[in-house]
């Protein structure tokens, strides 16, 4: 009984939400579809054409990626021992990290793009300021529970045997962690890729600002051949990084 309330509770939220939706929309879903229609065929055909102009802003975009998961990369390791509830024992610094964690997490790509945009101007330096700390966030808080899980047997025993904290990280945590460190690394430079392409339309440079730019100029077939672009380079990387990964666990 308390399941099929809980059921008819959440279908009734549904379609409560659908005509709600429905009802803020000018022309409703019929007229959505019929829009939809109109826009993509104005996208269609691509003009290729463009691509060798763009090969730049899109190697751009792919070292904003690179760059900013490593430096994040780097800044998590400190950030994740110590939001471990297991390897910091010290309460205050423990929540002090994890708070200021969780305050990195509620901030939006696009909102750090456009404040960093209006710090250093357009162009990639913000893009990449943004990502990293976009990218700390999530790395920090997966890795930290990563480390939260590991078996606490080798780390009890070497401290039993005498070693010291950055011996018991190095050897007793660090081989349990490596391989699920490196996976998520892959995996936040797979979401690094997307976002900069979305960072570009609020002028954190790359392929995004260049897409931005042709919609801008109601260049349709030329964004087209864009989105095409990033794509393919977007399935290329995601099957590289999930070769990679499989091959790491």
């Amino acid at each position: 009984m308390q399941v099929t309330l809980i059921f008819f509770v959440i279908i009734g939220i549904y379609l409560f939400s659908m005509y709600w939706t429905q009802r803020e929309m000018v022309g409703g879903i019929g007229g959505a579809l019929g829009n939809m229609y109109v826009v993509i065929e104005k996208f269609f055909p691509p003009n290729f054409a463009v691509l060798p102009a763009i090969w730049e802003p899109m190697a751009q975009t792919i070292q904003m990626a690179i760059l900013a998961t490593t430096v994040s990369a780097i800044l998590t390791v400190p950030l994740a021992l110590l939001s471990a509830q297991n390897v910091t024992t010290f309460k205050p610094l423990y929540y002090l990290t994890r708070t200021f964690l969780n305050i990195l997490r509620t901030i939006p790509d696009l909102v750090l793009a456009v404040l960093f945009v209006g710090l250093f101007g357009i162009g990639l330096f913000p893009g990449i300021l943004a990502l990293i700390v976009f990218s700390l966030g999530i790395l920090a808080k997966l890795i930290s529970e990563t480390i939260e899980s590991v078996d606490m047997n080798p780390m009890e025993a070497m401290r039993a045997s005498g070693g010291n904290t950055l011996q018991v990280i190095w050897y007793a945590l660090v081989p349990q962690v490596a391989p699920q460190f490196a996976s998520l690394v892959l995996y936040v430079f797979e979401i690094n890729i997307r976002a900069s392409v979305v960072l570009g339309l609020v002028g954190a440079g790359g392929i995004g600002l260049i897409l931005n730019q042709q919609l801008g100029f109601y260049n349709y077939p030329n964004a087209m051949a864009i989105i095409i672009l990033i794509f393919v380079v977007v399935i290329v990387i995601e099957f590289i990084s999930n070769k990679i990964r499989e091959a790491l666990l």
